[in-house]
């Protein structure tokens, strides 16, 4: 996945107003940022004050220079106490503005990224497919906090300065109107600058973020598969990987800094021509009228104090387009990302009786059925074992259950009710999962066992020790009180299965399915995970997929797939005895098994070999 950086064509289709847009996006915030009021409040009124302040330091000017060096009639501390209240009144409204606005960015941060991170734990599964973890953790982690903090803090500078401007241009008006009209002429240059560069940034803001969630990606792909990256020597072809995204980065970054720093010197050159054309009308008017030293100073000191303001609203234009396009993205998610929907029918335990009713599932359009018209009924506290190749549905079917997929058609009842009519909540109440790739969270084994229940002790030490792995929950030093490590990285993979089938004895559900919940399991620690299995599946509804015979040859049922649809189905015995597909395939499991053992032996033993 390559970041393309956007360049318009010609024939472009005409975009909404940049203006328009960051209203529509600042519209968009204030149900986040919009909560504490009197910090709003604070802030707006102490930016006032300190802005009311700017056109009192040129109005002392002109007074001293008239008054005090001339005619000399002017009292000797009026000017220097009159500056000392004045940056004290600048200094304090500043620091309550500051404090104000950071209650409200960090609020506004609060709010939305608990909005985002609830919108994650309920979002539709499809989400998942379209966007890549490090996408969104990005997204909900940094995204947020950097958008906040540059939205806020130059929607203040935005508003001081403005204000500042406002104020100054006023007292320019009072001293001189004539001179301040040409100094108004600055103004529609300078906004069409800020107009056309801000345009600019947020098209590369927006190309950047792909960037970012691009290079995201590659590392987190290499951290994950860090042992495949090493074992096939692919160090060198990640790295030109890697580096070609960080290159795309640095090209846009370059862009970036050169569109945002254009503001500034545009500007300042725009204020000089201004500058220069009020001097040269001033000293024409001088000679015309009788305009004093002093309100000649106060003018141009005034004049020159509209600089420092202009130069700041014409960078901010940088700041708040790419907090509002970091922003956009949290809102994004959580606007085009629809939660998961269910019905409202619940009971607090099912009986465990499941049908599939001519179920059809497609994974988009254009794609082969993963299943194909499926009927099949399970009675409460049967045991089905489904069997076939791969990708013949095996694992689609099971994931009907909890709704994890949606069946493009036919219907999947529990208990006569079918699953889209039950309450999300209710209806995962229902089921307990034991998977090949167990899912740990970086918890103490307690906190893993009761994941989403309060903690008994007591009844957590009983799980434990019926996934037979109460001697070795005894041997640690903090007991289930340890920390399991990233995804259970501190156990082996025999301990993380029989953790998941404690989590499952914890959950108590009646319906269990076990999905080739032995398969990467040497030989002790299958005996050890069969073993807390038999005790699992005791009285519950238990659907097993796995290809291992000493999982499937114990179940009341075997359901033999291929190609998506249920082509045998009967006892153990007796589909051996049939010879069909499930028989091949008990051949082939078997030939696999002995080869195995074989190479097995050979490695222990090489003198034998």
């Amino acid at each position: 996945m390559s970041a393309t950086e956007p360049t318009p064509g010609r024939d472009e289709p005409p975009q909404p107003s940049r203006a328009r847009e960051s209203l529509r996006g600042l519209k968009r915030l204030l149900p986040y940022f919009g909560h504490a009021r009197w910090a709003w409040g604070v802030a707006v009124l102490a930016t006032i004050v300190g802005s009311a302040t700017e056109p009192m330091i040129p109005a002392l000017l002109q007074p001293l220079l008239d008054h005090g060096f001339q005619q000399r009639d002017f009292s000797l501390w009026v000017v220097p106490a009159a500056l000392l209240g004045l940056f004290g009144i600048r200094g304090f409204s500043g620091f309550l503005a500051q404090i104000a606005l950071a209650k409200v960015a960090n609020d506004g941060m609060l709010r939305l990224r608990q909005a985002l991170f609830s919108r994650l734990l309920d979002a539709d599964m499809a989400l998942f497919g379209r966007q890549s973890a490090s996408a969104l953790s990005n997204t909900v982690v940094y995204e947020v906090q950097n958008g906040s903090s540059l939205l806020v803090a130059s929607l203040l500078s935005l508003a001081r300065d403005a204000l500042t401007l406002t104020a100054l241009l006023g007292y320019l008006l009072y001293l001189n109107w004539k001179l301040t009209l040409i100094v108004a002429l600055l103004f529609p240059a300078v906004a069409w600058v800020m107009r056309t560069l801000s345009r600019r940034l947020y098209r590369i803001t927006k190309a950047t973020q792909t960037a970012t969630d691009n290079l995201a990606y590659v590392v987190e792909e290499n951290v994950l598969a860090h042992r495949m990256v090493r074992l096939h020597a692919a160090q060198a072809g990640q790295g030109e990987r890697f580096h070609g995204l960080s290159q795309t980065m640095r090209r846009l970054a370059m862009k970036s800094t050169v569109a945002s720093s254009a503001m500034t010197p545009i500007t300042q050159m725009l204020a000089a021509a201004a500058l220069s054309a009020v001097i040269a009308v001033a000293l024409w008017q001088s000679n015309a009228t009788a305009v004093t030293v002093g309100s000649f100073v106060a003018f141009v000191t005034a004049m020159l104090m509209l600089v420092a303001p202009i130069k700041h609203l014409s960078e901010v234009a940088s700041p708040i387009t790419r907090g509002l396009a970091a922003l956009e993205r949290g809102m994004d998610l959580i606007d085009q990302t629809a939660p998961e929907s269910g019905g409202t029918f619940s009971l607090p335990r099912a009986e465990g009786r499941i049908a599939f009713d001519a179920v059809e599932v497609r994974y988009g359009a254009g794609h082969e059925p993963a299943l194909r018209g499926v009927t099949l009924d399970i009675e409460p506290g049967e045991v089905v074992a489904l069997v076939g190749p791969s990708g013949s549905g095996k694992t689609t079917l099971a994931n009907l259950l909890p709704r994890f997929v949606l069946p493009s058609g036919g219907a999947v009842r529990l208990d006569g009710h079918n699953v889209a009519d039950w309450q999300l909540a209710a209806l995962r109440d229902q089921f307990a999962l034991v998977s090949q790739d167990v899912v740990m969270l970086n918890d103490t084994l307690a906190g893993n066992v009761a994941l989403g229940r309060a903690i008994d002790r007591t009844r957590v030490q009983q799980c434990l020790k019926a996934a037979n792995l109460g001697e070795f929950v005894v041997g640690l030093p903090h007991g289930m009180d340890t920390l399991v490590g990233h995804n259970a990285s501190h156990l082996s993979g025999g301990q993380r299965q029989r953790l998941a089938i404690a989590r499952a004895l914890y959950k108590d559900a009646p319906v269990l399915i076990l999905d080739e919940a032995t398969s990467a399991l040497d030989t002790e620690s299958e005996r050890l995970v069969q073993d807390a299995l038999q005790r699992l599946m005791a009285d519950r509804t238990t659907l097993v997929i796995a290809h291992r015979l000493s999982t499937i040859e114990h179940a009341d049922r075997v359901v033999v797939m291929e190609n998506g649809a249920i082509v045998e189905q009967g006892s153990h015995a007796d589909l051996l005895a049939l010879g069909g597909v499930y028989a091949r395939l008990q051949a082939q499991t078997s030939r696999a098994a002995t080869a195995q053992a074989v190479v097995a032996q050979a490695a222990a033993d090489p003198a034998a070999g």
